[in-house]
């Protein structure tokens, strides 16, 4: 046979080959597309109808992956555990009677509010209240808190919050009431930044934020913030609505699950259980040990980890009497004032600072009995319950000046038939102000600093002996006031699974539904 002919007929074979493998591919490729439409869409369980899908009437399911982390926030996963005193009680003050609560998962700020972070904070109020300058005023740390009769602090007053030096430092001057109205404010410059990176509206702060039109999340959820930009290839869907071109949602609405829950200062209770940091003491389901402080050993000083580490102090606080910070040439802790919040070494939950540094704002109204009246569930005092003012048609009304919403306390006659709660100010309850006697009362500004405006704070700071290292440990302060030792964190409520997102075994459920196979718990 001629070689022309063994070549044609050779390259033949192999066209056929090649081929017969691209139909293969062509068919696979054909049945995988083919499966793909036909993938099933959710199905109700109560009705059998199929969810998003405009056949019966649109009804929203989404998929959804669980609650995304925030900036700066880590999970701590909750859990039972004893409140109050571990440390010999010794004010005598009998404020911290132990006690067995338990929390939900929650997520807290990995290390304390830094004075870069709240410079973002005023900056934006400056930049976006121009006719309320007022409002950027109120919010200014105050600085003079550094000053003291017989000590030189001016430094301090001029540079401490403004200089760069300081930038990484926690802030300090803030009053319990700016740093609540702080995370308000990050919730919605975090939402904000979640609507605008998933595509959905396009922020041009620059010019639109002004005044009231500033982004909240509330009144954006009610209706009531007019963006200007918004994003025609936005990726939500309305299904009820027929046609495909039709479905383009532009607003985001809570079953979602895109914009996060709202930051907000940790609970007493909240605080208390990241600071004790027992979740790396847990043997079988029993926590064996009481530690005193939030670490196992029984002294500041690091005994048993790292080579390089052993000796060193574990944490910003008085070490003796008028040692603020150690020896030229051989410092302990070498913080003088307090040092920046990523200092020394985070604990079990990746939470830097709980135990000093600077001492820190909790949600909590204070009572020296709390702990014996406090829920087992989340326990917290403090609750003033609200709801939206609504105008004469059932309306929310317009929202205000600064672009919030308006709210007003519940009252009694709305809440005649419910048993778990009456009245909108629980501040006092079980404690009141005034005894049904008359004879035993707080008796503010005479022999008591104690009224529903005092705050409780935690943890030790550059300026505290080792005692208020101890978690269980409270203090109070009225909550328009502010010190140069004492500055915050944010939390936020875990929603959904308390292990977190994770797939992995040992972060499911004990529990976590019928295996389809065997028809047995998983």
């Amino acid at each position: 046979m001629p070689i022309i002919q063994i070549i044609c007929r050779y390259n033949k074979q192999i066209f056929h080959t090649v081929l017969q493998k691209n139909n293969a591919w062509m068919m696979v490729a054909t049945a995988m597309i083919g499966f793909a439409g036909c993938a099933r869409q959710p199905v109700s369980k109560t009705t059998g109808q199929t969810y998003n899908d405009p056949k019966w009437g649109g009804y929203y399911n989404p998929k959804y992956k669980g609650q995304e982390t925030g900036p700066g926030l880590v999970l701590v996963e909750g859990g039972s555990f004893t409140m109050g005193s571990t440390e010999f009680d010794l004010l005598h003050n009998n404020d911290n009677t132990e006690r067995t609560v338990t929390v939900n998962s929650f997520y807290m700020d990995e290390a304390e509010i830094s004075n870069q972070q709240y410079k973002d904070y005023v900056y934006w109020l400056g930049r976006t209240f121009v006719s309320y300058p007022e409002v950027y005023q109120k919010a200014l740390p105050d600085s003079l808190c550094w000053r003291r009769n017989l000590g030189f602090n001016e430094p301090f007053v001029e540079y401490y919050f403004r200089h760069p030096s300081y930038k990484d430092y926690p802030v300090v001057g803030v009053s319990w009431k700016q740093a609540t109205e702080f995370a308000q404010w990050r919730t919605d410059r975090v939402n904000e930044y979640i609507l605008d990176r998933e595509g959905i509206v396009h922020f041009k702060i620059e010019t639109d934020a002004v005044d009231d039109n500033n982004f909240n999340t509330r009144a954006y959820l009610a209706n009531q913030f007019d963006f200007v930009s918004k994003n025609k290839k936005s990726p939500l869907k309305d299904y009820s609505k027929k046609k495909n071109k039709d479905q383009r949602r532009q607003k985001a609405i809570m079953e979602d699950g895109i914009l996060l829950p709202e930051y907000r200062l940790p609970t007493e209770a909240e605080w208390e259980y990241a600071s004790q940091n027992n979740i790396g003491e847990v043997n079988f389901t029993n926590i064996d040990q009481k530690k005193i402080y939030g670490w196992t050993d029984y002294t500041v000083r690091i005994k048993d980890q790292k080579e390089n580490d052993r000796g060193k102090i574990r944490l910003n606080a008085m070490v003796g009497k008028g040692d603020m910070g150690g020896i030229a040439g051989g410092l302990n802790d070498a913080g003088f004032v307090p040092t920046p919040v990523y200092s020394y070494w985070p604990n079990s939950y990746g939470l830097y600072n709980m135990e000093g540094n600077v001492a820190e704002w909790t949600m909590d109204v204070y009572r020296p009995l709390s702990l014996e009246d406090f829920d087992e569930f989340m326990p917290f005092r403090g609750n003033v319950f609200k709801t939206l003012v609504l105008d004469q048609y059932g309306a929310i009304v317009d929202k205000d000046s600064l672009g919030r919403l308006t709210y007003r306390d519940v009252t009694e006659a709305e809440n005649v038939n419910r048993r778990n709660y009456k009245k909108a100010d629980n501040m006092g309850f079980k404690d009141e102000l005034n005894y049904n006697s008359g004879e035993m009362t707080y008796d503010y500004g005479v022999s008591s600093l104690i009224n529903n405006k005092a705050r409780v704070y935690k943890g030790a700071s550059w300026s505290d002996r080792l005692y208020y290292a101890s978690p269980g440990t409270r203090r109070f302060l009225e909550e328009s006031l502010s010190q140069s030792n004492l500055g915050f964190r944010c939390a936020m409520v875990r929603i959904g699974a308390p292990t977190g997102n994770s797939k992995k075994k040992y972060n499911k459920l004990p529990s976590s539904g019928i295996d389809k196979k065997t028809k047995q718990l998983r």
